[in-house]
């Protein structure tokens, strides 16, 4: 699906000309672990990485909200979470353990993969399940950024509308792409051709969303030690970034538990711990005049 021709007009209120480079690093996965909350807070610190989003369901949440609730100044969103992937360390639904639900396996927790979810899927259960998510974080008194979905999953087709209304009640942008190019294509989980990707964008445009222009992710993500761990992977992807805003997911974690969790997945993590701290990349995005940005920047806009 071709990038759309038009310039965001998210960039011109930012006060960047058409053809910036704006990129949004963004930490997913944080409250899965202790590990993941502390990857967070440090690339936070560092100033790169300048938002992510929590995963409300897993037991190390209760972690992160109360940070936050000392901390108004984290840029952080709500990663809707209808999966839990690892083999040996599991999460569940808030909203219920009801096997009628659709939502769980036979261990009470999320269905590991989104077809499996898709395969089970209860529209009503799984919508009330979202809802529940968010609410928990709006109701610890947390300024959330931005909501987005954990592994694509809250953005399938009979939840793409809920989702993205969630962000117009809670009046935070939702993760939505003007349109798909080549890179971002598995992004589009909906399944949405051309024309109704370019009719959703004009829409949500209207009422005011914010959206981004691209999306990328931690090379080779999904494919166990066939990929990542190497700057240069991230480097080349930065180089072609083009312009607009991109939406950069990755999934980093400090050192400490991500090995038992996974021990295939847990150097390139690690790895992303220390390069999107480093000084290299600092240089490398000045270099390339590519301005990291945050939800925040994009929530105030939509606000305003």
């Amino acid at each position: 699906m071709p990038a759309n021709s038009t310039p965001n007009p998210v960039l011109a209120r930012l006060g960047f000309p058409a053809d910036a480079r704006l990129v949004i690093f963004h930490l997913d996965d944080v409250g899965m672990c202790h590990g993941s909350n502390r990857a967070y807070l440090e690339l936070h610190e560092a100033g790169i990485v300048k938002t992510g989003s929590l995963m409300a369901p897993c037991p190390w949440s209760h972690e992160m909200i109360s940070i936050c609730q000392q901390r108004p100044d984290l840029d952080l969103g709500v990663h809707l979470t209808l999966n839990a992937e690892w083999a040996n360390y599991r999460w569940g639904p808030l909203s219920t353990r009801d096997w009628e639900s659709g939502l769980i396996d036979e261990t009470g927790s999320f269905w590991p993969l989104t077809d499996i979810v898709a395969a089970n899927l209860n529209v009503p259960a799984a919508v009330a399940e979202m809802r529940a998510q968010v609410a928990m974080v709006d109701d610890a008194g947390i300024e959330f950024t931005h909501i987005d979905a954990h592994m694509l999953t809250a953005m399938l087709p009979d939840l793409l509308p809920h989702y993205i209304e969630l962000g117009f009640e809670y009046r935070v942008p939702v993760l939505a792409v003007r349109a798909y190019d080549e890179a971002s294509r598995t992004f589009n989980l909906a399944g949405l051709d051309d024309a109704a990707a370019a009719r959703l964008a004009v829409s949500l445009e209207q009422r005011g969303m914010p959206l981004v222009d691209a999306v990328r992710v931690t090379p080779g993500y999904g494919m166990g030690d066939a990929e990542g761990g190497r700057a240069e992977l991230y480097e080349k992807i930065l180089h072609d970034l083009p312009p607009g805003i991109t939406y950069f997911a990755i999934h980093a974690n400090a050192p400490g538990d991500i090995e038992t969790i996974d021990p295939r997945s847990a150097y390139w993590r690690v790895f992303e711990y220390q390069y999107f701290q480093s000084n290299r990349l600092r240089s490398f995005l000045e270099k390339e005049e590519i301005v990291p940005i945050g939800y925040e920047e994009l929530r105030e806009l939509m606000r305003s």
